[in-house]
């Protein structure tokens, strides 16, 4: 009777499980670890404040002068963001390809998001040279080091995290694996990033970086906490 029973009502396998990082977790703290970095350098943190590139020399030199530990601190948050942000995006793909994706999005985003994570570290090293004695008494130096910063941290960043929330969202809107918002938000999002590269020969664009930069921090951490972990056994024997 057990057996009769049992072959009526087969025992329903259980989803299987994505093993990795908890993504809107690692997000949230690449959020937290790049703003936090951010603080001491701006006009919350003390003046004088981080200079723009349209700044006169005398004032980057002025700045880096005056608050080494400000700009050390700030390359050492933002160097461990990046690392965030590289586990992100090495998690985020994996995920997409657990869950069925086998388009060349998974791979664009993959390089979009270590990319942008690179040229985090880069920007972050390049800022803890800034702050190193002796080096901001040095103007020719410091400009030089201080535009290299510029571009690692400015298009350096949003061109390639356009990518990466490119590479995500279009698979996910075809398979509807994130909300609708999040896949219209991560498209419109990854437009700007893209053309923030014209900052590069339009100064004008500048403020095309940080329209990429901080709603990105949203958009991260909202698609972190809803892609999917799981797969439907049915699903999982297809893959």
């Amino acid at each position: 009777m057990n057996t009769i029973t049992s072959l009526a009502n087969p025992p329903v396998p259980s989803p299987r499980k994505h093993p990795s990082p908890p993504l809107g977790l690692v997000a949230t703290i690449f959020t937290v670890l790049f703003i936090a970095g951010l603080y001491p350098v701006t006009t919350f943190g003390g003046q004088p404040h981080f200079p723009g590139p349209w700044e006169p020399a005398q004032t980057l030199v002025a700045f880096f002068q005056m608050r080494p530990t400000a700009v050390l601190i700030c390359a050492f948050l933002q160097f461990g963001s990046a690392v965030a942000l590289g586990i992100f995006t090495a998690s985020a793909v994996s995920r997409l390809h657990f869950l069925g994706v086998r388009a060349a999005g998974a791979h664009i985003a993959l390089f979009g998001g270590l990319a942008t994570a690179l040229n985090i570290m880069a920007s972050s090293c390049v800022l803890w040279v800034m702050a190193y004695p002796g080096i901001a008494q040095d103007a020719g130096v410091l400009r030089a080091l201080y535009y290299l910063v510029f571009i690692f941290g400015g298009p350096g960043f949003s061109v390639p995290l356009g990518l990466l929330l490119a590479g995500i969202s279009i698979p996910a809107a075809f398979m509807k694996l994130l909300p609708r918002w999040i896949v219209v938000l991560g498209l419109v999002l990854a437009v700007i990033g893209e053309l923030s590269w014209l900052d590069m020969v339009v100064p004008q664009a500048l403020f095309l970086i940080p329209l990429t930069r901080f709603p990105a921090f949203v958009w991260l951490i909202a698609a972190g906490f809803s892609l999917p972990r799981d797969i439907a056994p049915a699903s999982a024997a297809a893959i």
